[in-house]
């Protein structure tokens, strides 16, 4: 099958990754579009494994509150500098994982980042995180997470 420029931009609007990765994974599946996407995802893995190691000193604090004021969270995400902490990739992952923790109330970071994605279930949190961890090149962890209910 021929890789088309259509395929190439509709890949990388679903997976946000760079258009050069979504090329090669497109010929590497010979335009098989679930098996790219699976490539990708594949890709993403292996690059977070080589930022693993790197130390995250920046990041952000990101809030959350629903449900006309009764619950809400807090969650610490953190990255190697404070560029990437500006960045909107970066801070829409730490709302993301907000309104995850709002919803499913996990009792802590080990067990939120085994959760199904609310947003997209075929992701666990841990790999939405190793995603943009291969978007943005710097190692991004979560270290705090808490969750208030009105009246707790």
């Amino acid at each position: 099958m021929e890789v088309t420029l259509d395929l190439i931009k509709k890949l990388r609007a679903e997976t946000q990754c760079g258009v050069s990765d979504c090329r090669q994974a497109l010929v590497d599946a010979d335009g098989d579009y679930k098996l790219a996407k699976k490539i990708l995802k594949d890709i993403s893995v292996r690059k977070a494994a080589l930022k693993a190691g790197k130390s995250t000193s920046q990041g952000i604090i990101s809030s959350y509150v629903h449900a006309g004021g009764k619950i809400g969270v807090l969650v610490e995400l953190k990255c190697e500098t404070d560029f990437v902490a500006r960045n909107q990739q970066f801070q829409s992952l730490a709302h993301e994982i907000a309104l995850q923790v709002a919803a499913t109330n996990p009792q802590n970071v080990t067990e939120l980042l085994k959760e199904i994605s609310i947003r997209d279930a075929s992701m666990t949190i841990s790999e939405q995180i190793k995603q943009v961890i291969a978007r943005l090149g710097e190692n991004i962890t979560l270290s705090r997470i808490h969750r208030m209910s009105l009246g707790e």
